[in-house]
């Protein structure tokens, strides 16, 4: 992406993709300072930086606060050992739950954690339990995922040879239905699928994402988008070094078609609370797009997984389960 296509303010920094946390000082000190030096960052911007809970020491949590972070996003997945030992995860259930507490003694409030259900270990009670640990914590942002099992991994051979029992969609179902309700009752608000948060604690980065705004992804693996195309960066580091080296910029791009456009407009907005806008799909392009869309509409409409109130289309509550099943039925294919 060429940097001269970006104005305005950056609004938010996200360090992820791995583990930035392990970074040192000087090295996270440098990466923000050619950040400062080639954009223009609004004050009030939101850092995030991914961090495992074993990282999160009281030594470095020192060295952070001497830096412009002010937001984690801490990969706790659960409060249970038996599952962090499942999952292959180096830190344990104690050391999970007082990194959250040591971050909130040295002033890191704005906390997201991110947690994982669906999986064969985890009971009903289990997943209760870490819902009620994680509201008493007073995080004010989660992310939830269910386990997908990823094909050529460890777990997908193990299931395939019967030595792990197999994820149940009907468990992923319930316990999204009891993250949902646990939290609603808890005061916060189910802003996309996956994410809660209190109010006014979205996560700054992903909402801009999820409504279309450009974003720089840089380094190995990262992704970015300028409005119209899309590129990515390789993953292999001597590959994406050996580029930078000779002065070009390791990306493949992507050039979006109108008919990819909508169809990750309409993904990723239908997924959040505010929902899909029929007007912007009228102005943004045109009205063939939308009169094909009421169209498709209609047979979800009638199974009550969306309302259309307004000019915006939004998940039901039960919609909600068929999230990508409906988004996949809404886009567009064909000749453009």
């Amino acid at each position: 992406m060429k940097l001269d296509r970006i104005s305005g303010q950056v609004g938010s920094i996200y360090l992820g993709g791995g583990t930035p946390s392990i970074l040192s000082e000087s090295a996270l000190q440098q990466i923000f300072d050619t950040i400062n030096h080639t954009f223009s960052v609004d004050a009030q911007a939101e850092i995030t930086i991914e961090a495992n809970p074993d990282d999160l020491t009281a030594d470095k949590l020192k060295t952070l606060r001497q830096l412009p972070v002010n937001r984690f996003s801490v990969g706790i997945q659960s409060f249970f050992d038996e599952d962090l030992r499942w999952m292959n995860r180096a830190h344990h259930a104690m050391e999970a739950e007082n990194c959250i507490k040591r971050s909130q003694d040295a002033g890191f409030e704005n906390l997201s954690l991110d947690l994982i259900y669906g999986y064969p270990l985890l009971s009903d009670s289990k997943w209760l339990d870490n819902i009620q640990k994680t509201i008493t914590l007073q995080v004010p942002h989660i992310s939830a995922y269910a386990l997908t099992v990823e094909p050529k991994t460890a777990l997908a051979h193990a299931i395939k040879n019967k030595k792990q029992q197999p994820v149940s969609d009907r468990q992923s179902a319930e316990q999204f239905v009891m993250l949902m309700n646990e939290l609603v009752t808890a005061g916060f608000e189910h802003y996309e699928i996956s994410n809660f948060a209190k109010p006014d604690h979205y996560a700054v980065h992903n909402t801009n994402y999820w409504r279309g705004v450009d974003y720089i992804g840089i380094g190995p693996s990262a992704h970015g988008f300028d409005g119209q195309n899309r590129y990515m960066n390789p993953a292999n580091n001597a590959q994406y070094m050996e580029v930078l080296a000779q002065n070009k910029l390791p990306e493949i791009v992507e050039e979006l078609s109108l008919n990819d456009r909508f169809n990750e407009y309409v993904m990723t907005s239908l997924r959040t609370m505010w929902g899909t806008d029929l007007k912007k799909i009228e102005s943004d392009f045109g009205s063939e797009f939308l009169a094909e869309t009421n169209h498709n509409l209609k047979a979800f409409e009638e199974k009550d997984w969306l309302i259309i109130q307004n000019d915006q289309i939004k998940l039901s509550e039960r919609g909600k389960l068929f999230a990508d099943h409906i988004a996949s039925e809404l886009f567009i294919v064909g000749n453009e």
